[in-house]
């Protein structure tokens, strides 16, 4: 999947971000979901399960920054 494409993904958080860590979020791509690890685009920001975010970076293969909705 190209760049271009990953960015403005919307998904949802299911491993927690936190400060330094990857976490985990699904994102709707292909016409269903898949797993990336993500980093959140803040550094200091925690993300919790459950939370809306949306993919301002992407690293191939299966990697992302992301920020809350």
């Amino acid at each position: 999947m190209a760049d271009h494409q990953m960015i403005g993904k919307m998904g949802r958080v299911t491993g927690t971000i936190t400060p330094g860590h990857l976490g985990e979020v699904m994102v709707e791509v292909r016409g269903g979901s898949e797993a990336f690890h993500a980093y959140a685009a803040d550094g200091d920001d925690a993300i919790p399960i459950g939370s809306r975010i949306v993919v301002v970076e992407y690293f191939p293969p299966r990697t992302v920054v992301v920020t809350r909705m």
